[in-house]
């Protein structure tokens, strides 16, 4: 089975999703922190952090850097990694596969698993960059995780499903089907609708990351459709009588 982990930057909604079983892990980043208005960075990863630790500890969670240069880009990951080593919590942290200017951040990638850093791969989009990604892992026992975009692969008018299954299959070896590197995983993300989680499943991938409205969404997985076409005839029916509408 494919593991959920929550995508948001919310407190109350990574308190809320944590009550799920279902969920195995968190994600958040930069733009969603803001969105959330989010002032202390570090504070709400550490706050964040503490509360994972106490109440779900079987979790993990993925925090970014967001330096465009290298030598700063190690160094705020150390320090996101060392709050999940003081709480004693796993701590993924998200490295861009590429810097603004285009360039790969393999460098970066292999000095941070060299350190026993665990990274997740971020904005990853073509079977090309996860193919740069794969070499920088190496052999690396370190886990880490590559984070496909897939819903924003198919914003391009593009398979995502296709593209993301391409990706994962660069991890086996063609011969014997066995995994280059057992320790990576491949994440689903920017997720649209429930539908994705099917599509994950049979792309290969290990995570799915949804929203706390598509996480709510997923009760209605694999609900007979004959039912769920009376559900929606009554509920137009009882809102245009709520409504007092007539014709």
């Amino acid at each position: 089975m494919i593991d959920i982990y929550a995508d948001g930057a919310a407190m109350d909604g990574i308190v809320e999703a944590s009550k799920n079983n279902k969920i195995k892990g968190f994600t958040t980043n930069p733009s969603l922190m803001r969105a959330a208005g989010v002032i202390d960075y570090m504070g709400f990863c550490d706050n964040a952090i503490a509360y994972l630790k106490e109440y779900r500890p079987d979790t993990n969670i993925s925090l970014e850097v967001f330096s465009d240069d290298e030598d700063e880009m190690i160094q705020q990951a150390l320090k996101l990694s060392d709050i999940g080593d003081n709480h004693g919590y796993q701590v993924y942290v998200k490295i861009p596969v590429t810097y603004t200017n285009g360039e790969l951040t393999s460098n970066v990638i292999k000095t941070l698993l060299s350190k026993g850093v665990s990274v997740n791969v971020t904005a990853v989009f073509t079977p090309n960059q996860t193919m740069h990604v794969l070499d920088a892992i190496g052999s690396s026992q370190v886990p880490s995780i590559i984070s496909i975009f897939a819903g924003r692969i198919a914003d391009a008018g593009k398979n995502a499903g296709v593209v993301v299954s391409e990706c994962v299959k660069l991890n086996k070896l063609l011969a014997s089907g066995m995994s280059r590197n057992p320790n990576v995983k491949f994440l689903w993300a920017s997720t649209r609708q429930v539908y994705n989680y099917v599509e994950a499943q049979l792309s290969g991938c290990n995570i799915i990351t949804m929203t706390p409205d598509i996480i709510k969404k997923l009760s209605t997985l694999d609900k007979n459709l004959t039912d769920y076409s009376l559900e929606t005839v009554k509920m137009f029916r009882d809102d245009a009588i709520k409504s007092g509408y007539t014709i």
